[in-house]
């Protein structure tokens, strides 16, 4: 009987370095889908704050073709709901949401 190659799963940890902490401004990355994406559209291209550095969990790529998994820092963000939505009637109601390090950069 051969044995089966098993891929064994990061260690989860939340000792790595971050590279923004909260009140950080940054910009969500406007890239395209070419896989599975939890990085919705209507942030892409938007400015925002980080709210909080919440955990490392798997790239999601990575978790979704079972290939060996590589840890990402994932950061609540928050923005003005007008900058998101142009229209949007109110200037002081905001809306908070998760993003991977790797979609976000520094402003």
């Amino acid at each position: 009987m051969k044995d089966k190659k098993t891929s064994k799963a990061p260690e989860k940890t939340d000792n790595a370095p971050a590279r923004f902490k909260a009140g950080d401004r940054v910009r969500v990355k406007d890239l395209p889908n070419m896989f599975y994406s939890r990085t919705q559209m209507y942030a892409r291209g938007v400015l925002g704050t980080i709210a909080a550095r919440t955990y490392q969990d798997l790239i999601p790529e990575d978790e979704a073709f079972n290939r060996d998994g590589r840890l990402e820092q994932y950061y609540i963000v928050r923005f003005r709901q007008k900058d998101l939505w142009e229209e949007y009637p109110s200037e002081k109601d905001t809306l908070q949401t998760e993003f991977p390090d790797r979609w976000l950069e520094a402003v």
